[in-house]
């Protein structure tokens, strides 16, 4: 066997030896496993039944009106909150009513809430209202833990009382022959915070 023979054998046998080593170099055990997670997000969803809490017409000084309605928790997260929105326009009939305001003679009397307390939760005119957001699913007095016990569980309702006075004042209200209040509550829920899980 010639010397270049010789030399090619020993290079092929050493290249050999060492792709033996380098691929033992990286042969170990290996196990896989694959996790299958889910992210999904809760629902806030209030209602308010009913739609309508107050439709009357031919008002007269004088005149208390007494309705209730419900909000109901229909998702599946608690409630923090519910923010009430006052907001309202006012038809003048004769044109006559100038810097008066129908809504500063629309006595809110009491919103009542039988599921938090045997108290109202406030007492205004609908104009003073108008600057309010009361919160009302509250729970005015303290529990025995010291905390506020209000919100609106998921699927709990909350029954409610409101009294509307067009109030007698004792004077000329005449420029609100023909008036029409139109008012829009609306009822804004927020979530509690977010906690860790």
């Amino acid at each position: 066997m010639g010397i270049k023979k010789k030399l090619g054998l020993g290079l092929a046998s050493a290249a050999l030896g060492l792709s033996l080593i380098g691929g033992g170099t990286y042969a170990f055990f290996s196990d896989t496993e694959v996790t299958h997670n889910t992210f999904a997000a809760g629902t806030l969803d209030l209602s308010v039944d009913p739609g309508v809490i107050v439709n009357l017409k031919d008002l007269k000084p004088g005149d208390t009106i007494m309705r209730d309605f419900t909000l109901a928790n229909n998702g599946s997260l608690r409630i923090k909150d519910v923010q009430l929105k006052t907001a309202y326009t006012v038809t003048d009939a004769k044109g006559n009513n100038g810097a008066e305001d129908f809504g500063k003679h629309i006595m809110v009397r009491f919103l009542w809430n039988w599921d938090k307390e045997n108290e109202p939760i406030f007492e205004t005119t609908l104009s003073d209202l108008k600057a309010m957001s009361p919160d009302v699913v509250q729970k005015t007095v303290l529990d025995p833990f010291f905390k506020k016990n209000g919100g609106l569980e998921p699927g709990a309702v909350n029954d409610l009382w409101v009294q509307f006075d067009f109030v007698d004042n004792g004077k000329d209200q005449n420029v609100f022959q023909g008036d029409a209040l139109n008012l829009d509550w609306t009822f804004i829920a927020s979530q509690m915070p977010g906690d860790a899980k």
